[in-house]
């Protein structure tokens, strides 16, 4: 009777000693030695898998992101966020228009603009152009091409001086730089005795602006006076619109239908969603497509983990019959299992989610280095834009996917752990 009441009371002093008993075997099971070195085997890899996953998911994301924003601060330098015109591109009472708009909310700059089309002729060399007559102080409110002149100024696009800046490329396309001269030719046609011919204007470069390759802002854009626009396109007083910036780009559309609803009909409203915003929409389907091929890493991690406690679960059966003759409940053995797998998921995401986050904030001077020990250039500004690998960590990012490596870990414990708990002592020691 004695030993009987010891036997009775060992369950009350194991589950008093260790509390809870699940988290305590759960947790013993992972970190010490099995005698199957195959199944430990199988959790060091499983641990590393999930690091490696949740690692390079991060990193992806980040190189994603980076890639997003650079193209968009390099669109945005020189998109045309709300722009007021008429159907003619004629806008002639653009001060009173301008004076209207002046005090509607988030807008934060505006300035007239005249653009036309035109060839530029220097060297023996012809090349077509997107002309834009601006007034300079204005402009530099709303486009960030006068803090990108990379020879000569901005501030010399005098009225009555023809000058003019152009785009790198365009400046090295016709062989020119800085006080050389160029002969614009535009679409107008003037009568002349010989008949009818193009109107030709010569202009002196005043400065060139470097954006960078792959929006074309380089090789096709040139920028002159305002008022010597005015006269080149016969426009007399008019321009071809006013150009507005706001505090939040992304409000363009909205403010876009405001303005289209308490302005004259007679004004034309656009924003620069209609020529950006299918770029952006693919970028972000290319992210979230990228997210989800990525994520099947973790889901086979995740086979990888149920297989490995299923294995646990038929190599601990003796030990699942002891602590049910011991007192043990079908869902403290289950549960057992499941802080295991847990466990190994917790500390594999925590691992990945570490390396991720150095790798992503680190990825630009890795690449960079790499790129300067092997003497390649990789990235090159002609394919992807920029000439750089760019990086933007977003924290919501790295929570996501943590998030989903542990949901998907503790997911593949659960019928483990049920085999588990439905172990019967019986069977498991007839043959021990």
């Amino acid at each position: 009777m004695q030993q009987l009441s010891v036997r009775q009371s060992y369950p009350r002093q194991v589950s008093d000693m260790f509390r809870p008993l699940a988290l305590y075997i759960g947790l013993r099971y992972t970190r010490a030695k099995r005698r199957n070195h195959f199944i430990s085997m199988i959790s060091f890899v499983t641990i590393v898998c999930f690091a490696l996953s949740v690692c390079a998911l991060i990193a992806v994301l980040s190189v994603m992101n980076g890639f997003e924003d650079a193209i968009r601060g390099r669109a945005f330098s020189m998109a045309q966020q709300i722009k007021i015109s008429t159907l003619g591109n004629y806008l002639e009472d653009w001060p009173e228009l301008a004076s209207t708009l002046k005090n509607q909310p988030h807008i934060v700059g505006m300035a007239p603009y005249i653009n036309g089309q035109g060839m530029l002729i220097a060297n023996g060399q012809a090349h077509a152009a997107n002309v834009f007559g601006v007034i300079p102080s204005e402009s530099r409110k709303i486009s960030q091409v006068a803090d990108n002149i990379v020879k000569g100024t901005w501030d010399n696009l005098l009225p009555g001086s023809y000058g003019i800046v152009l785009g790198h490329e365009l400046a090295n396309h016709l062989g020119v730089s800085v006080g050389d001269r160029i002969s614009l030719v535009t679409p107008n046609i003037s009568v002349t005795p010989v008949g009818y011919i193009p109107r030709m204007k010569p202009f002196t470069v005043q400065g060139i602006f470097q954006m960078g390759s792959g929006f074309g802002y380089d090789s096709i854009f040139a920028y002159i006076n305002l008022e010597d626009a005015q006269r080149l396109y016969k426009l007399n007083s008019a321009v071809t619109g006013l150009e507005l910036k706001l505090d939040d780009m992304y409000l363009a559309p909205k403010l876009s239908e405001t303005l289209y609803k308490q302005l004259p009909s007679q004004y034309m409203i656009t924003d620069w969603t209609t020529q950006y915003q299918p770029l952006f929409d693919a970028i972000r389907l290319e992210k979230t497509m990228m997210f989800f091929l990525l994520l099947i890493l973790i889901v086979l991690t995740a086979f990888s983990m149920l297989a490995n406690l299923y294995m646990m679960v038929t190599d601990k059966q003796a030990d699942i019959a002891i602590l049910r003759t011991l007192g043990a409940t079908p869902r403290t053995i289950q549960s057992i299992f499941m802080v295991q797998g847990t466990a190994i998921g917790l500390l594999g995401t925590a691992l990945g989610v570490l390396l991720g986050v150095t790798l992503a904030l680190n990825v630009t001077d890795l690449t960079n280095w790499i790129q300067a020990v092997l003497g390649i250039q990789v990235i090159s500004s002609k394919v992807y834009f920029v000439d750089y690998l760019p990086s933007k960590l977003l924290w919501k990012d790295v929570v996501l996917i943590a998030s989903s490596a542990l949901f998907a870990s503790v997911l593949a414990t659960l019928l483990p752990a049920r085999l588990g708990a439905k172990v019967q002592p019986a069977e498991a020691l007839r043959y021990e």
